[in-house]
């Protein structure tokens, strides 16, 4: 069974305001793949960020690799730009775990050290296993370990929310 969770441009919206006050001339957003990079192409264009966007690809730095296994659509991570001594924006759909975040942060290291990262996510759902929080979030929602929240795209780009 699939329910339904609100609209997802006004959260987006509602994080670029809350992001905005925030922004630097030469700040860089990353997002994580899949979900995080199509958050993080809204958030991009609704703060009218000068650099590029940047986008990870963490299938070998997650810690659960060996359980997981190998994804097959894996897309090479693109940082258009120097990360040392650099703000980052690090964007990603759902956050869960910490995981994911935690082996974000371990690749961008692996380009440079940035002077600072903050994290933004659309939905935070809980149930953390690390240290991991978001500075800016969409919506926070308590969902049990045995469901999941998806972020779909549809073919005319528009982005939806899931609880399965």
């Amino acid at each position: 069974m699939h329910a339904s969770l609100p609209d997802v441009d006004p959260l987006i919206a509602r994080m670029a305001d809350a992001i905005a006050p925030t922004i630097t001339p030469d700040i860089v957003i990353v997002g994580i793949h899949t979900g995080g990079v199509w958050v993080a192409e809204r958030l991009h264009a609704l703060l009218q960020c000068p650099l590029p966007l940047g986008m990870l690809d963490i299938s070998f730095y997650r810690d659960d690799f060996s359980r997981i296994g190998l994804h097959p659509q894996v897309k090479p991570s693109n940082l258009p730009f120097d990360l040392e001594n650099r703000d980052i924006l690090l964007v990603d759909d759902v956050l869960y775990s910490g995981r994911t975040v935690r082996a974000a942060m371990n690749e961008l290291f692996d380009y440079g050290r940035p002077a600072s990262i903050r994290l933004a996510v659309l939905v935070d759902r809980g149930g953390h296993e690390l240290p991991i929080h978001p500075d800016f979030t969409g919506l926070a929602l308590d969902v049990p370990a045995h469901q999941n929240i998806n972020l779909s795209r549809l073919d005319d780009g528009h982005l939806t929310l899931s609880l399965a």
